[in-house]
């Protein structure tokens, strides 16, 4: 039997400024896609609110949009899987192998406190799945407990979008808060890459995390090696 895995992707389109857009970063998804797609997994796209996941405009820019995210943007029947997508309570956890967190600046917003989201990654995980997260997808592991009350990450070796990084990319001062910095205030026991803006990914048994999001493949790889072993 193919193994199952869902993409978590977001439904906000702005920061708290209007104007200033956001939304999925194309490339995070895809590139795990491929990967997963090549070895067979059934895969779907699940939100917090379920239907239209909008894209971060500055990875549709040279040179981030790259041939993965482009065929993505030419495929009609792929986009309208980002117009489409399930809510969490239309998601069967217990079909689930893994769950991938999608980034873009956006999922600071509503992955969080999405008790929906929580509900599934709580599901798998005690069923034994690989939960998985790549740049900004860490902050919807921010808040997930589980049934005994702890958080999922405290204690647990993890990387995601570091403070440096938002610094350099120009964003530091509109973000609503430092991803890192809570990661860290929750017990995660953080990490990242020497240089920003590297390639990372860091496994800590079922839990596997990319740091940026040229840490996609790598980590959608770490995360098929689990399945397959």
């Amino acid at each position: 039997m193919a193994r199952q895995i869902a993409h978590v992707v977001t439904n906000v389109a702005h920061y708290d400024d209007p104007t200033h857009a956001t939304g999925l970063w194309l490339s995070e998804l895809t590139h795990a896609w491929d990967v997963f797609e090549a070895l067979g997994f059934e895969q779907r796209i699940v939100s917090p609110r379920g239907g239209a996941s909008p894209l971060e405009p500055r990875a549709l820019t040279w040179p981030l949009l790259d041939a993965s995210a482009r065929a993505w943007l030419n495929d009609p029947a792929r986009m309208e899987l980002l117009a489409t997508t399930a809510r969490p309570d239309q998601i069967d956890a217990e079909t689930l192998d893994a769950l991938y967190f999608t980034g873009g600046h956006a999922v600071m917003w509503d992955f969080p406190d999405s008790v929906g989201l929580q509900a599934i990654t709580r599901r798998v995980w005690e069923r034994g799945g690989v939960v998985s997260a790549v740049c900004h997808g860490y902050c919807g592991l921010l808040n997930t407990r589980l049934s005994d009350g702890n958080l999922l990450v405290e204690g647990r070796r993890l990387t995601g979008f570091s403070w440096t990084e938002e610094v350099l990319a120009g964003v530091a001062s509109r973000m609503p808060y430092n991803a890192e910095a809570e990661m860290k205030r929750r017990g995660a026991r953080y990490q990242k890459a020497g240089l920003p803006f590297a390639p990372y990914s860091v496994a800590d048994g079922r839990l596997v995390t990319g740091q940026n999001p040229f840490s996609a493949k790598a980590t959608a790889q770490r995360v098929a090696a689990l399945l397959a072993g």
